[in-house]
């Protein structure tokens, strides 16, 4: 009898103690931590402004060049009719899985991808150079499968990123996706916009007229490229 009795209690303790582990942090007034409700994809950033967007001639879909762009240079996409959907940091994994809420559900005529350079920055850990490409073809052929015409927008050069000196072979790297995706593109009629050899300099890389840290474009940078996507975009939503 009391080994069951103690069986029991045990059984009950280690409920107990699961239940303790896996609880969601609380905080002083007993509500959820919001640290607990983000998400990896963060699908919460754009969660309340896609629900107010209706028939966007483009999403721009990217990392912190394309958050930048919109949020520097607003009247761009405001005027335009265009939405910027870019998130600072992210991989093209991470863009891949919040592709279906950030773009297919605000059903845009052209979707503009401008993605990779994180993961040669490894924000992620380590990325073969093929799954870089092949993340962005993803995105591409999930448009195309839902009537969104897409443009693949290269990835700008990067000679360098501050917040990772250890990589050295950078444009190497940016070099091989930027040929795949052309490939890929020539080989099945998608729009590619070689945005590299169009922003680099004599160093294949940007520009400081045009980029204070060599990555993120400032406004005579977003300047250069704005009037060439535009041109595209207002060609394939015709």
């Amino acid at each position: 009898m009391k080994k069951n009795f103690f069986s029991v209690l045990s059984c009950a303790l280690m409920g107990i103690m699961m239940t303790v582990v896996y609880l969601p942090t609380m905080n002083a007034q007993n509500n959820f931590d919001i640290n607990d409700l983000k998400t990896w994809a963060n699908y919460e950033r754009y969660a309340e402004a896609n629900q107010s967007v209706s028939n966007p001639i483009a999403v721009f879909m990217g990392n912190s060049i394309t958050d930048n762009w919109a949020q520097m240079h607003e009247a761009f996409f405001t005027e335009n009719n265009f939405v910027g959907r870019g998130i600072g940091g992210q991989v093209t994994a991470q863009m891949l899985a919040r592709f279906r809420a950030d773009v297919i559900n605000l059903h845009p005529k052209v979707v503009v991808i401008m993605a990779g350079t994180n993961d040669v920055a490894r924000n992620q850990k380590y990325v073969p150079v093929e799954h870089v490409a092949g993340n962005i073809i993803s995105m591409v052929e999930l448009a195309i499968a839902h009537g969104i015409k897409p443009i693949i927008l290269s990835i700008l050069p990067a000679n360098q990123y501050r917040w990772r000196p250890e990589i050295t072979d950078s444009t190497q790297q940016i070099l091989q996706i930027n040929a795949m995706l052309e490939s890929y593109a020539k080989l099945n009629g998608i729009s590619y916009i070689d945005l590299f050899n169009i922003m680099k300099d004599e160093n294949q890389g940007l520009p400081k007229k045009y980029s204070p840290d060599g990555v993120h474009p400032n406004l005579d940078g977003y300047a250069v490229i704005e009037p060439i996507v535009k041109a595209e975009i207002l060609r394939l939503a015709r």
